[in-house]
């Protein structure tokens, strides 16, 4: 327990941090001044917290003047997140998708299976990514060794791949993945439904917006050509998540009649289904929207659509992924509107959300990137870049 008068330094200001780590060092003002290239005067605003550190190759200088890593100026060690963790599960993905022949192993029976993949599933929507990073490769491995694929195992395993592989920039990929989730369906009309949301998303991400609003739309009609007495609760759910991903993708090649059919299809299935307790609700269509409108570049509405999305308690019941991801997404047009702060509030918010979205997705580090450009940013922001690993770039 941090006693009277010995706060922990992690939760020290920027500039107290500098003030006892040069005075350890038995260094004056004047020649920490002279090591940063700055005036005696400067350093003694920053350590009484009137000139704040908000510049990234700054607080870099001062933490080279006093041996330590930025990180250590910023509140924590600089804990980043290695980008080579999701390089090295992408590459386990690449080559167990790129084999056919059983392992040799005895797989999990089939309900151990069942359990892994809901738990594989859970860490997705709570965005415990390296977790179920981890878990991925073993789990396509598993399913590919089943004597006989129960309860669409295979199709929840290449579904929960594809969507990873997409969020982590990996298209293509993604794309094989789904297209061995609608492989495994076999043609049932649910299974099938469900690869194709991923398979809608990667093409999306390939700038196939027509292919992908193709794939949504046939998923849709075939699950509501099922008889009514076989179908369970959450197809409305799912019917309106491949109405959204239709007209995300329709806005993606700029159809703006085709999306604005497709979102209302998606909110009246929504709607009917808003009660059903973790199935599709409003918010999400809402959510859509108004990254739909940022991809058709009326930025203006895209932003009042989703302020007035995320104010609601819905929002909050969002799982932890989808809100992350929904904010990285927003970022861009908060960034196209000149609005570099606000970029930078919602990358920080993600982060707190859900911080494996914020340093896994090479959307988020573009985003960052571009928030660092554009000039000062608050220390909290700075942190975000520290522990990612972001820097300035320099100029001239």
């Amino acid at each position: 327990m941090t006693t009277p008068g010995r706060q922990d330094r992690r939760e020290l200001p920027i500039g107290r941090r500098v003030a006892q780590l040069r005075a350890r060092r038995g260094m004056s003002q004047q020649v920490l001044a002279d090591r940063v290239g700055r005036s005696k005067s400067w350093v003694d605003k920053v350590e009484r917290g009137v000139r704040t550190l908000d510049r990234l190759s700054v607080i870099e200088t001062v933490a080279a003047a006093l041996g330590v890593a930025p990180g250590v100026l910023v509140g924590r060690a600089a804990r980043r997140t290695p980008v080579t963790d999701a390089a090295t599960a992408v590459e386990r993905i690449r080559a167990v998708l790129a084999h056919h022949d059983p392992t040799g192993d005895q797989p999990p029976s089939a309900a151990e299976l069942d359990r892994q993949i809901g738990y594989a599933w859970a860490a997705y929507r709570h965005a415990h990514h390296p977790q179920m990073l981890r878990m991925l490769p073993d789990l396509l491995a598993a399913t590919r060794d089943l004597d006989r694929p129960d309860a669409g195992l295979p199709v929840r395993v290449y579904q929960l791949t594809a969507q990873v592989l997409v969020k982590l920039g990996e298209p293509h990929l993604a794309w094989l993945a789904a297209d061995r989730a609608m492989t495994a369906a076999a043609g049932h009309p649910r299974r099938t439904a469900l690869a194709a949301v991923p398979l809608a998303q990667a093409l999306r991400a390939l700038d196939r917006g027509r292919l992908a609003m193709a794939v949504a739309t046939t998923a849709v009609r075939a699950i509501d050509s099922v008889p009514a007495r076989a179908t369970v609760p959450d197809d409305p759910a799912l019917a309106a998540t491949l109405f959204t991903e239709a007209a995300l993708a329709a806005a993606t090649c700029g159809d703006t009649s085709a999306m604005d059919d497709l979102t209302e299809r998606a909110a009246n299935c929504a709607a009917r289904h808003a009660d059903d307790g973790g199935g599709f609700g409003p918010i999400v269509v809402d959510l859509a929207r108004a990254l739909a409108a940022a991809r058709l570049g009326d930025n203006h509405l895209a932003i009042a659509l989703h302020q007035r999305a995320v104010c609601g308690d819905a929002w909050q019941r969002l799982p932890a992924e989808h809100r992350a991801a929904h904010l990285i997404d927003i970022t861009r047009a908060h960034l196209d509107l000149g609005d570099h702060c606000a970029a930078g509030r919602a990358l920080v918010t993600a982060d707190r959300i859900a911080p494996a979205e914020v340093r896994l997705r090479p959307a988020a580090h573009a985003a960052l990137a571009a928030v660092l450009r554009a000039g000062p940013t608050p220390a909290d922001l700075t942190r975000l870049a520290t522990t990612v690993g972001l820097t300035r770039p320099r100029v001239g």
